[in-house]
């Protein structure tokens, strides 16, 4: 197949970054990058024009890592307790992955971040209680280190307990019609 070089006019993650040149499929080059703008052919215009996109690739670059900094101070702050199931030798029922985790360090943080959780750096789900240090790569230059204590769960209510909640109101005897007919009967 025959190949061309090109200039990426933006980051694309299974390629390169914006201003660096590649050699990628023709086909690939005429009928997606350079229609959709994310990439320009070389020409002697282009060429003088690489100078500004890898100023943008730098301001990007600068950007993300002040992000992931900010991002690792607020997170090497954060102290979390999560609950796990267990019974009653200790043995746990269920884990605690890293979408939970992911999903508690959102809602600690006030929701305004995305944290993917492929970025948390997690051998195996979590099983057993105690403290744990979990590391959280947010760039390729950034980790932050995150304290999870895990507890176990708050015993079962006792059967005096289950016996005082509400009771939910409980369905007539019978098919559909028999429901319909007893709802409009009260």
């Amino acid at each position: 197949m025959p190949t061309t070089e090109v200039i990426l006019t933006e980051k694309i993650e299974s390629l390169a970054s914006e201003g660096d040149v590649v050699k990628v499929k023709a086909g690939y080059a005429r009928n997606f990058l350079i229609p959709q703008g994310k990439a320009l052919e070389i020409t002697p215009a282009t060429l003088k024009r690489l100078a500004t996109l890898k100023a943008k690739r730098a301001e990007r670059e600068t950007k993300e890592m002040n992000d992931a900094e900010e991002l690792a101070r607020r997170i090497n702050k954060l102290k979390l307790t999560m609950e796990l199931e267990t019974g009653e030798q200790g043995k746990a029922f269920g884990s605690i992955t890293a979408a939970d985790l992911a999903e508690k360090i959102k809602s600690e943080l006030g929701g305004k971040v995305e944290l993917d959780r492929h970025r948390i750096q997690l051998e195996k789900p979590i099983k057993d209680t105690g403290p744990h240090e979990i590391l959280i790569k947010l760039h390729h230059d950034v980790v932050a280190k995150l304290n999870v204590t895990v507890k176990a769960k708050g015993s079962e209510p006792t059967k005096d307990a289950k016996a005082e909640e509400p009771k939910a109101e409980e369905k007539p005897a019978g098919g559909y019609k028999a429901r319909v007919k007893a709802k409009h009967a009260k």
